[in-house]
C-alpha cells in the first residue's frame, strides 16, 4: 500500500491506464449524472465526450 502513495503523490509516474479503463470511469461518471437529471437525451453525446476527453486529459496529462 505504501508504494499506491507513492504513486498519487508524484503525478509524473507513468500511470499505465488504458481507453477501456477510461471509458468505463466516463461510464459510470456519467450514468451518476444521468440518475441525478444533470444529463438528458439531448445533452448526452456532448456532454459524455467532454466527461471522456477531461479523464484522458486528468490521467494521461495530455494538454490537446
Amino acid at each position: 500500500m505504501a508504494g499506491d502513495n507513492k504513486a498519487l503523490a508524484n503525478p509524473k509516474l507513468p500511470q499505465g491506464v488504458d481507453d477501456d479503463t477510461i471509458l468505463k470511469i466516463a461510464k459510470e461518471i456519467t450514468v451518476k449524472f444521468i440518475e441525478v437529471g444533470r444529463i438528458t437525451p439531448t445533452t448526452f453525446a456532448t456532454t459524455f465526450s467532454n466527461i471522456y476527453s477531461t479523464i484522458d486529459k486528468t490521467v494521461r496529462g495530455n494538454k490537446s
